[in-house]
């Protein structure tokens, strides 16, 4: 609730400091005494618009401070963290004006946007008057204010989890689906590109061997022909090989006639011709070493050539062929998978909105009984508020084909403002103060449902009196018995049922030498607040009947 709010500097305000508790609490005093101008301060801590105007004449800045006590688990705390502000129990909104135009933005202490002051101030405070209807204009609070008076805040909060988990399910499905067409465009390329080298079957290091293989059978061909011219010096008798051992013999046959002289060269003669023996057997091996198949070779190069070309296709190394291979087998089989990943997709898309169309419905349902004893309760309060011949109905469209987040229901408010008259929309037909009226009766239904800690009403009694009045007063008290309730208000008989007074005059500043006119506001005793009270009944005069007037008023709602 709003325990403290100070002012400093606001039109008529210099220096303001209130102090608020629970319950009712009832502005009253003079037309023209600051009232308004105190709600004006109050909606610009709130995040409201500020305007250079608000600043007193005279002074470069005003500043506006709301102090509000809190539960730790107050939806305010956790608005004010999603704009990254340290929030604890207690929530410090500043809001600084300056006579230049700009503002600037407290929470706690830390900067903050006005944006950030909006919407924690949204969950603090609920302000409302005789044209003021922004809590009513928009359906979607409607069906929130239907789905909180018949606790249904568990069953909504599940349609929009199933909705998240459909809409999640449609998105995959869409990425697949656009992944798998990418991938079907280009197939036949993949099909094709992986067909040929399956065919090609590339193998890790087979370049390197069919290119050793090919230098060698082309290298082989040209030292055959030496080889060739070397073996031929063993072909015939007339081959210096074959003479060398005809006279190896010779000297064999002489060796008896001249053992001394013949034996040495006799012997290196021998070993010649084994040398010989063994150089033609050494050629005859190279000879044969050299020996191809000239088909081989045709094979080596058309296997290199194709391995080389498909190398250059694809724009990758040879050895990288394998790889490649591999890579377009794989991309089929992912190709495969994912249609039955899409089949799989569409199944779990279909049993998500199935999921959510199941909630959505029961929601739906659920919503129309609530709505019907929502109306019947609305319709109980309306008599007392001078709104007897009236008739409140809530319209809950639904449109199963087109479901959002909150459900298939569209939800509105609808009145009948009198007898025979036709029902519309209760922004379109209710007047000012009726529309502030209904909200008073809708307030006192939802109270228990409601997580506003602080609610404003502005003039709302404004226009009748009497019994109506007091009837308004009746609810405003009951109300604060849940809520934290601030009235500005004209009639004596809802002043009368406050817990707190406070009366607002203007008189001169008590500021330093400031001499102007200024705003005040002071906590009224229990004689003060009688007299006061006497003061709305009877106006500039007050009378001793006023005054017993008045205290029957505040003795009747003891």
């Amino acid at each position: 609730m709003l325990v403290r709010l100070s002012i400093r500097d606001i039109v008529l305000i210099d220096a303001l400091d209130l102090d608020f508790g629970q319950g009712l609490t009832t502005l009253t005093g003079e037309t023209g005494a600051g009232k308004s101008i105190l709600l004006d301060a109050f909606m610009l801590a709130l995040g409201g618009r500020g305007d250079a105007s608000l600043v007193r004449a005279g002074c470069e800045q005003g500043q506006v401070t709301a102090v509000f006590d809190l539960p730790a688990d107050h939806p305010a705390h956790l608005a004010a963290r999603e704009f990254g502000l340290a929030s604890e129990d207690e929530l410090v909104l500043r809001r600084v004006q300056t006579s230049d135009g700009r503002t600037r933005a407290f929470v706690n202490d830390q900067p903050a946007t006005a944006q950030a002051l909006r919407a924690i101030g949204a969950e603090l405070v609920e302000i409302h008057c005789q044209h003021d209807d922004r809590a009513l204009v928009d359906p979607g609070v409607h069906r929130a204010l239907v789905d909180a008076h018949g606790g249904l805040t568990g069953q909504a909060n599940e349609v929009r989890a199933r909705h998240s988990a459909w809409q999640a399910a449609r998105r995959a499905l869409a990425e697949e689906e656009a992944r798998i067409a990418k991938a079907r465009a280009e197939a036949d390329y993949l099909r094709h590109a992986h067909d040929e080298l399956t065919k090609l079957a590339p193998q890790a290091g087979e370049e390197e061997a069919l290119a050793e293989r090919r230098l060698f059978m082309q290298r082989a061909e040209k030292v055959a022909t030496d080889i060739r011219d070397a073996l031929s010096a063993f072909a015939d008798d007339r081959a210096p090989a074959s003479e060398i051992a005809q006279v190896a013999r010779r000297l064999e046959r002489r060796l008896p006639q001249a053992q001394a002289i013949l034996e040495p060269p006799a012997r290196a003669l021998a070993l010649a011709v084994d040398a010989l023996g063994f150089a033609e057997q050494a050629l005859e091996q190279a000879l044969a070493e050299t020996r191809f198949d000239p088909a081989e070779l045709e094979r080596v190069e058309e296997r290199l050539f194709a391995l080389r070309g498909a190398a250059r296709k694809y724009q990758v190394a040879v050895s990288e062929l394998e790889k490649l291979a591999q890579k377009f087998t794989d991309d089929l089989a992912a190709l495969d998978a994912s249609e039955a990943r899409l089949v799989k997709l569409g199944k779990a898309l279909a049993a998500a909105k199935d999921a959510y169309d199941e909630a959505a419905r029961a929601l739906s349902a659920a919503r129309r009984k609530a709505a019907r004893k929502l109306d019947a309760l609305v319709d109980a309060e309306l008599k007392p508020l001078k709104l007897d011949g009236a008739h409140f109905s809530t319209q809950v469209e639904s449109d199963p084909e087109n479901g959002g987040s909150e459900g298939i229901d569209r939800v509105e408010f609808w009145v009948q403002t009198n007898p025979g008259s036709r029902p519309g929309p209760l922004t379109k037909v209710a007047s000012g103060g009726e529309l502030a009226r209904f909200m008073l009766a809708l307030k006192v239904v939802l109270a228990d449902r409601d997580s506003t800690s602080t609610l404003v009403f502005d003039e709302i009694d404004t226009g009748v009196g009497g019994a109506v009045a007091d009837a308004i007063g009746q609810r405003l008290a009951r109300l604060a018995k849940r809520a934290q309730v601030l009235a500005v208000t004209h009639a004596p008989q809802v002043a009368a049922r406050a817990s707190r007074h406070l009366r607002i005059s203007k008189g001169a500043s008590t500021k330093g030498k400031d001499k102007r006119v200024s705003t005040r506001v002071a906590v009224l005793a229990d004689a003060e607040r009688r007299e006061e009270i006497a003061r709305m009944l009877s106006g500039a005069a007050i009378t001793d009947e006023a005054r017993a007037a008045a205290m029957r008023l505040l003795e009747g709602t003891g």
